[in-house]
């Protein structure tokens, strides 16, 4: 049935800009604070105070649309949204409408190879709003405003999305390109970040069908879940002869559904009007372009140099570009070392590390410099890359350094020549009638022998040497 229709799925990602205090205000923004401390008067929309425009908020925007692609418009104005909630205490929320600060852009996104240009409407300016907290009383909902008055970009897509792979695809690399310029740390946990997910379906080559939003989706687990159940109810009431109601929808994740949370609004509905105590923002080209000389290296010019100057794959590249922080780490291990190697301890032990522990690479139990110095006697023979992997594993349980570890274990590999061969002929000895059986044919016996003379060494012998000894020793 499926093969019959398309979906067709646009986002709204709601990012809280990296700054110290509010877009109107110079309350902090710090997370995790008592209730009502990080509260001025203007957030509290006492009579008569005015909001000012922070310009650093504004700064983090050009950043951000000039690292999206987009265009930064010179002009820009303040609107007010009007609707009334418990913990939006104006009464309507400081927003742009008809003249964002950042027009179209455009980021790309690759699923299984293939890449896709995924279309963005505009990014604009906002102030969040405070947080109702229903768990203090049984019946009694009280109102934080700690939140009230921090600066969100709303970064709205065009509909160029049809799966929800492409959509957590999305997410992933907005919030990747938004954290390689430092203008929103991307803590979905703690809301820093959270995308409204738009979700329509029609049958192919019909016109596009009513779409469903639903709201504050956290997780990228939450988005695929939400837009895969989201897509079946709408098949299945379309199939049963009914229509789709257009409405804002919310995610239960204990019950994996999205429910009706009320109908969905338009923008009559929130009367826009300018704000009259803002004047329309003009920026200066010549600023915009320090800002834009100033933006670092992103995720898709970095991918491209780690696949040229490091000779690696597209698809470990992506892997070690995904986040800024990653990308650094893996830079300072692989310099001056084999990319291979680095890219091996990096992309494949060390993240089944932090997987397990569930720790982000800010928190890695091994430091660059601690694990570089572990691939350097790996690649100076100290070590085989088996007793490489037990020094890892006590390097992430300790403090102690790959070198110290290797002294107290005893797991210095044995490279002399001379000293291979006196447990190679001894293991040559004792079992000539495999090695007969070697010369007749079965050469699958190297592997045998190999074996005897890592087990009498304690796993120690360097394995190429020995595999070219004891082949050279029984071709002869």
């Amino acid at each position: 049935m499926m093969n019959d229709w398309q979906t067709v799925i646009g986002i709204e990602i709601h990012a809280q800009v990296n700054s110290k205090s509010k877009l109107f205000s110079s309350s902090s923004t710090d997370f995790g604070s008592a209730p009502n401390t990080q509260v001025s008067l203007v957030d509290a929309a006492m009579p008569g105070m005015l909001p000012v425009i922070n310009k650093f908020c504004i700064e983090q925007a050009i950043k951000s649309g000039l690292g999206l692609n987009a265009k930064i418009n010179n002009k820009s104005i303040f609107d007010r949204k009007n609707y009334f909630y418990q913990d939006l205490p104006q009464g309507y929320q400081i927003s742009q409408f008809k003249d964002p600060i950042v027009g179209e852009g455009s980021v790309e996104i690759e699923i299984e190879g293939t890449t896709k240009t995924i279309g963005i409407e505009r990014l604009h300016l906002e102030q969040d709003a405070g947080k109702s907290l229903h768990d203090q009383d049984p019946n009694l909902t009280f109102v934080d405003l700690n939140r009230s008055g921090i600066a969100l970009m709303e970064i709205v897509s065009k509909p160029d999305m049809s799966s929800s792979d492409e959509a957590i695809a999305y997410v992933r690399k907005v919030r990747s390109i938004l954290r390689y310029l430092d203008t929103c740390d991307g803590n979905m946990e703690q809301g820093s970040l959270r995308a409204d997910v738009n979700v329509s379906v029609r049958k192919k080559g019909e016109e596009l069908g009513t779409r469903c939003e639903i709201k504050n989706l956290n997780s990228f687990k939450h988005i695929g879940a939400a837009i895969n159940f989201e897509v079946d109810r709408q098949i299945k009431i379309i199939e049963s002869g009914e229509q789709v109601k257009q409405e804002t929808r919310l995610y239960e994740v204990a019950s994996n559904k999205t429910r009706s949370m009320r109908s969905k609004e338009d923008a009559h509905d929130y009367r826009y009007f300018p704000d009259p105590d803002l004047l329309p923002l003009q920026l200066e080209q010549e600023w915009i372009e320090k800002i834009k000389k100033s933006l670092p290296e992103l995720p898709d010019e970095k991918k491209l140099r780690f696949i040229n100057f490091y000779k690696i794959s597209g698809y470990d590249a992506e892997v070690l570009t995904s986040d800024r922080r990653i990308s650094e780490f893996f830079e300072e291990v692989a310099k001056n070392r084999s990319s291979k190697l680095s890219v091996s301890w990096v992309a494949s032990e060390l993240f089944a590390v932090l997987n397990k522990l569930n720790l982000n690479i800010e928190n890695s139990p091994v430091s660059s410099s601690q694990l570089g110095e572990l691939i350097d006697e790996i690649e100076n023979g100290t070590i085989s890359n088996r007793a490489a992997k037990e020094v890892f594993e006590e390097m992430c349980n300790s403090e102690k350094s790959a070198k110290d570890i290797i002294e107290e274990k005893g797991l210095v590999q044995i490279s002399d020549t001379s000293e291979i061969e006196i447990f190679i002929n001894k293991v040559l000895e004792d079992n000539p009638e495999n090695v007969e059986k070697y010369k007749n044919g079965k050469t699958k016996l190297l592997g045998f022998f190999i074996g005897e003379v890592m087990k009498a060494t304690k796993g120690k012998a360097n394995p190429g040497l020995l595999n070219q000894i004891v082949k050279k020793k029984l071709d002869n």
